[in-house]
């Protein structure tokens, strides 16, 4: 699951006005949204600048909750299994890092997963200055290795991680290289539902269905808070 996924920033604003299509023919059956989800006006901006932490917390958070556009998503943190990666969101989440930012990747085919925590909504940025951490909690190789629920580090290598991490929503199999740090306990029927409606692309000025890609419906972080 690297982290980089290039969408042009313009998509950010063109979706609000240009027609989603699916060659050949037009797909104007196929929704565009999740009932319930509030407009969004956030867009990709400077991330804050946090402290890396260095050692891993004495109090451990337990649990990460990211209060969206959409509905609140509750998860369970493995403080235990993830020590650094836990201390680690934690921080940026009870700093505001993550305050204000758009979930910039979605797929829906082959793997299941909507990807966050890239206030730059590029699919590149990481926490200024911070050098990247360890891997932990890697799970076997095998079938539905990142079960539906799972929550794990996006990364760009070994031990590159920062701020970016997915949130699976149906059974995905995946190399054993992302640190998995958390469970969703609340907000998994949402998570669906924003895969069902799927992921776009640009194609000159035309929105195109894909599957992988920008979500179409728009799903902004507001808050993050850890405890």
């Amino acid at each position: 699951m690297a982290k980089t996924l290039k969408v042009a920033t313009l998509v950010l604003t063109l979706v609000a006005t240009t027609t989603l299509i699916s060659a050949p023919a037009q797909s104007a059956e196929r929704p565009t949204s999740v009932p319930g989800c509030a407009k969004s006006k956030a867009q990709g901006h400077t991330p804050a600048k946090v402290k890396q932490p260095t050692v891993a917390a004495k109090k451990l958070a337990k649990k990460l909750t990211l209060t969206t556009n959409c509905g609140s998503i509750v998860i369970s943190m493995y403080g235990t299994k993830a020590p650094i990666t836990v201390t680690s969101i934690a921080a940026l989440a009870n700093a505001g890092y993550y305050n204000k930012s758009l979930c910039h990747r979605l797929t829906t085919e082959g793997i299941f997963v909507l990807q966050c925590g890239d206030p730059t909504a590029s699919g590149g940025g990481s926490p200024t200055g911070w050098s990247g951490y360890i891997d932990e909690n890697l799970p076997k190789v095998g079938a539905k290795n990142y079960p539906a629920g799972t929550v794990a580090m996006a990364n760009s290598g070994v031990k590159t991680n920062g701020s970016q991490f997915f949130l699976v929503y149906q059974d995905t199999q995946l190399g054993p290289n992302y640190t998995i740090w958390g469970k969703i306990t609340k907000g998994l029927d949402l998570l669906q539902k924003i895969g069902e409606v799927g992921a776009y692309q640009m194609s000159g000025t035309q929105a195109m269905y894909a599957g992988d890609g920008f979500p179409i419906q728009t799903v902004e972080i507001v808050k993050a808070k850890a405890k």
